[in-house]
């Protein structure tokens, strides 16, 4: 059972999610210039989420369980339900195509990864780093 509550559970469990992250949260289109520049110094995630979406759910706490190196790339949170504007313009400005789970990696004001659904791999992204 606790397998289908794992799966299926609504955001009342985002905050325990959350507590193994220190996510940034991305909720506003201003913030887009700051990843860019921030970019400059440290690469930066950016991990696109659908809180609707049980096979978001699942790359979100998979990704989380297996991140560890925030040392080397800071970690930006999106809910694309609540900011799809925000989620439109990262795929105007950065030339992606819009993806639902998605993560992107931004470097020196450019995508320079990305990969959606079951190709969301927290090692594979930090060769990338």
């Amino acid at each position: 059972m606790s397998f289908f509550k794992n799966i299926f559970s609504g955001s009342e469990n985002q905050n325990d999610d959350a507590a193994k992250m220190s996510w940034n949260d991305l909720t506003d289109l201003g913030q887009l210039n700051e990843i860019i520049a921030l970019s400059n110094e440290k690469p930066v995630a950016i991990f696109k989420h659908s809180t609707r979406c049980s096979v978001s759910r699942m790359a979100l706490k998979q990704f989380e369980n297996e991140f560890n190196f925030s040392d080397k790339v800071t970690p930006y949170f999106l809910d694309l339900i609540a900011h799809r504007d925000v989620s439109n313009e990262i795929a105007n400005r950065f030339g992606v195509q819009h993806q639902s789970p998605q993560l992107i990696l931004i470097k020196e004001g450019k995508a320079v990864y990305n990969v959606s659904h079951s190709d969301i791999d927290a090692a594979a992204l930090q060769s990338k780093v």
